[in-house]
This record gives C-alpha cells, sequence and structure tokens, in this order.
C-alpha cells in the first residue's frame, strides 16, 4: 500500500506543543534525506579499516542492492555489516563513529522530520537496521536523542567485530515493531512515530500518530547551528559524502592521485622558490595570493613575525612561496617526514612557555617567522582560541589568513597518519590554497603598545575570522583532542 494512504505526510504534523510528548523515528530517510545507508558504510570501511576493504565494499555493493530490492532489507543490510565490520576493533569503530560520521549525517538532516522530532521533548527515540554503534554517537549528541535502538553487532573477546549479528539481527519491519514495544507498555505507547519506508508501518502502528517521510527532490538540509550540538570538529579523509558514484571515482583516482602527489612533491621541493609559483600551475595547483605582500626588512634583528590561521601543515609553505623567500615556521608538533620534505626550516616549540618565548626570540633576530597560535586545524569555518604566546615577544606583527581547498581528500587528521597529510592535499586533482595577507597591527595594538597579550590575540583572531568569514570560538586543541579521541561529547561553547 502507498505511504502516502497509509499514513499522513510529515508535513501534515504539527509540532506545537510537543514539549511532553515522546517520539520515535527511523534514521536513514527520515530524520536524513538520503534514504541509503551505504555511504555510511563506505566511510566504515575505509576510515576505520583502509582503501582494499573500501574497494571490497564497493565490489559487493551491486549484490547487497540486488539482495535488499528483490530478495529482503535484512540481507542486503547483512552483506553491507559483514564486509564493513568484519575484523575491525571495537575502539576504531566507535572512532569513525565519533569522529567521522557525524559531519556526513549531520549535513543531510531532513527539516520537517527534523521539526517534529526536536519539538518533542519528553523522550526521543532512534530506531534503526544500521548498527547502533555506528549511529549512537551521533543521534545522542547531535539530534538530542534519549536512546537508540539499532542493530547488535557481535564482538570477539578480543574486542574486534565478527561481521555477524547478534539476536534478533538486523532491526527491520517486525523487528523494529518489538524492538519499540520492549520499550513501552500499553499505557504509555509513544506520542509521534516517523517513517519513510513499507517496513517501519509495524512499528509506526504501535504510536498514537504516525507520519511518513516521502522523498523531495532539492530539499535544503536543516542548518547544522539549529541542530541540538553543531559538529565543530571532524576527522577522516574524504571531502565528500562517498555516494556510490563519488566512492567509485575516487577509488578509481586513488592510484593515480598517489602517483600525482608523489611527482608533486618532487618537483617541488626541488624547484627554487621564486619559481615554485609558475610549478603549481604547470601541476594543477591553484594559488591565490590576496593583500599586500610585505616587504622583508633589511635590518638584522627586525623579523617579522606572521601570525597565520591554521587549516593544513602547508599554511608556513605557501606562505613562504607568497613571499618569495623561506620563512621559518615554529610549530608545536611535526611528523619526521614532513620535516624532511619541508621546503622551509622549521622550529619545534616544547609548550613550556620560558623556554618557546626564548626560542622565539632567538628566531626573529635571525629573521621572519610564521606561528599557528590556534595549536591545531580546524576544517569547520571556525577558529580556536589564540595562544597569546607570540604577542608579547614582538611588535612587528602581520596577520595571515591561510584558504585550502580540497574537492576529495582532507590535507589533515588526527587519527591517521599525520605523515601522509601533505600526500593526501596533494592527491587531490586540482587542490588549491588561498594566501591573505593583513595589514601589520599598529604599535599601538601590539603589547609593545600597552595591550596585553590576550588582547592583541583575539584582536588577530577576530581579525582573520572576518577576512575568511569564519566564527571566533573559544575551543582549543585540547577540547578538540578530547572530542576526537576520547569520545568527549561535553564540550560546550
Amino acid at each position: 500500500m502507498d505511504s502516502k494512504v497509509r499514513f499522513p505526510d510529515v508535513e501534515k504534523c504539527s509540532s506545537e506543543g510537543r514539549e511532553k510528548h515522546t517520539v520515535v523515528a527511523d534514521l536513514d530517510g527520515t530524520l536524513t534525506r538520503g534514504r541509503s545507508s551505504f555511504p555510511y558504510f563506505m566511510l566504515m570501511a575505509m576510515e576505520g579499516g583502509s582503501i582494499l576493504r573500501a574497494a571490497v565494499l564497493m565490489l559487493v555493493s551491486p549484490l547487497a542492492w540486488a539482495l535488499y530490492h528483490f530478495v529482503s532489507e535484512e540481507a542486503g543490510i547483512k552483506v553491507l555489516i559483514f564486509v564493513s565490520f568484519a575484523g575491525l576493533k571495537v575502539k576504531d569503530i566507535e572512532a569513525v563513529a565519533r569522529a567521522v560520521l557525524p559531519k556526513f549525517y549531520a549535513e543531510d538532516i531532513h527539516p520537517e522530520s527534523w521539526r517534529v522530532f526536536s519539538a518533542c521533548c519528553h523522550n526521543r527515540y532512534v530506531v534503526t537496521a544500521n548498527p547502533r554503534i555506528m549511529v549512537e554517537y551521533f543521534c545522542k549528541n547531535h539530534l538530542g536523542a534519549d536512546k537508540v535502538l539499532g542493530t547488535e553487532i557481535q564482538v570477539t573477546k578480543g574486542g574486534r567485530a565478527t561481521g555477524l549479528l547478534l539476536s534478533p539481527g538486523v532491526l527491520v519491519g517486525d523487528r523494529k515493531r518489538d524492538a519499540v514495544n520492549m520499550e513501552f507498555d500499553e499505557k504509555h505507547l509513544p506520542d509521534v512515530g516517523l517513517g519513510d519506508r513499507a517496513s517501519d508501518y509495524p512499528f509506526l502502528e504501535l504510536c498514537k500518530e504516525a507520519y511518513m517521510v516521502t522523498i523531495r527532490n532539492n530539499l535544503e538540509a536543516v542548518p547544522m547551528r539549529e541542530l541540538f550540538k553543531p559538529v565543530v570538529f571532524h576527522d577522516g579523509r574524504l571531502v565528500q559524502r562517498p555516494t556510490p558514484g563519488v566512492a567509485l571515482l575516487t577509488l578509481l583516482w586513488f592510484p593515480f592521485g598517489v602517483l600525482l602527489a608523489i611527482l608533486r612533491v618532487f618537483i617541488c621541493i626541488n624547484t627554487p622558490l621564486p619559481l615554485v609559483p609558475l610549478t603549481y600551475k604547470l601541476l594543477g595547483i591553484k594559488f591565490v595570493v590576496r593583500g599586500n605582500v610585505p616587504e622583508a626588512p633589511e635590518k638584522a634583528g627586525r623579523g617579522v613575525l606572521f601570525v597565520c590561521s591554521h587549516r593544513t601543515c602547508l599554511d608556513p609553505v605557501f606562505l613562504s612561496v607568497a613571499l618569495g623567500k623561506q620563512v621559518t615556521a615554529v610549530t608545536y608538533s611535526v611528523s619526521r617526514l614532513t620535516e624532511v620534505l619541508s621546503p622551509i626550516p622549521t622550529v619545534r616549540l616544547t609548550r613550556d612557555r620560558e623556554k618557546d618565548a626564548a626560542n622565539i626570540k632567538r628566531q626573529l633576530e635571525a629573521g621572519h617567522l610564521v606561528i599557528c597560535p590556534e595549536g591545531t586545524t580546524c576544517r569547520e569555518p571556525v577558529l580556536l582560541r589564540f595562544s597569546a604566546l607570540f604577542a608579547e615577544l614582538t611588535d612587528q606583527i602581520v596577520p595571515v589568513a591561510a584558504l585550502p581547498r580540497m574537492s576529495m581528500f582532507h590535507g589533515n587528521t588526527v587519527r591517521g597518519y599525520k605523515a601522509f597529510d601533505v600526500f593526501f592535499f596533494l592527491m587531490n586533482p586540482y587542490p588549491g590554497y588561498e594566501i591573505t595577507f593583513l595589514d601589520q597591527l599598529p604599535l599601538e595594538l601590539t603589547h609593545a603598545g600597552g595591550k596585553s597579550a590576550f588582547e592583541v590575540a583575539n584582536y588577530i583572531q577576530k581579525m582573520l575570522a572576518a577576512t575568511l568569514g569564519f566564527q571566533c570560538t573559544s575551543f582549543t586543541r585540547r577540547d578538540k583532542y578530547l572530542m576526537l579521541i576520547q569520545g568527549d561529547g561535553s564540550v560546550k561553547q
């Protein structure tokens, strides 16, 4: 029977007066606009496993699709779960669910179902055929769900997924109804149920009101800022949601991308700095310089401190290319491989304030320095809180806004091998970098001019945010690693 006949469309559901109501909603195709869970299994396979596992998943996806549509939903989903999860460590599955998937889920939330789901404030349940371990973090932390009812995977004593399922198996059809039924008694049934396909009918029939979410073309997703909690920090190498088409293109491009990245690195590090911009053009790297490029002071001991936003480890390199001369990069951490490949000098900081301050002063006496006071990269259009250390050391400060362009692979990571960051950035078909020089701070706005170090740092953060169209935040490097590595979702702005 057609869903529009069986249950009314969610657009007909009022969201007024739902503060004391309980809602139960499906995930894929209901709370999200996309009905397919394939992109999220692909992310799990690639980010939790490897490119080889992702390729296997791509190869078996036609079989999974055929089973799903012509045999049963359960059979198709079992294939996806087995290939994506078998042999993975539970801690890796949880890390991907926490650090990678939320970004892609959050960009695809259905506006009508979210309107109803968020309005029901008493209790919010998500019931899904997806493995609970894969979606629970996102649903609870970003959608405000109180409980997630999902498929349970089998785990060995050593903490690895077998790819098999615990009873009752994949939550579809009557199993969804049974899972919901166990949470409620006959006197306290869910007030609202939301689904999007015929297999959702059984649990929808338990609800006092039930609505269907139908496919709408060109439907705008809910702005991330309107969710229970927006995604600020995320990880993973893929820029785009790996739909079947995007995933296939990515996998086919990968070996060519690796060779191209190696070629780009080899040529660029062996090219004289004045010729590098021309080399970028020949290699398909778009490089844009904006603002007034400052001239180097000729007097010794008057090096300029360039204060740069931090998007990838290549920020100082592109800044040096823009200046046409080497600038020493001050870093908190950098891989040994990156140091070897870096065409500019690097200086490591120890996070000991006195030692670092003395080191930076010595380096400034020798020439220009570039520092990224956020202390770590961030992918969202925000700037993290600036360390104020640099502001006490010089009155020669030039803010620099760095903005990379990536279409396929991210050039930074938390969980992955940071030594490969440069290569992943250069694996993009047409990577780009935009460097914008702002005016040097006038003396009266520096520490030497009477401003506190924190005032200087905050002022520069606001200048860079305004230039890039970003938001200033008080999040720190520690917040990022707590959320992505330890899974502490309690960080507040």
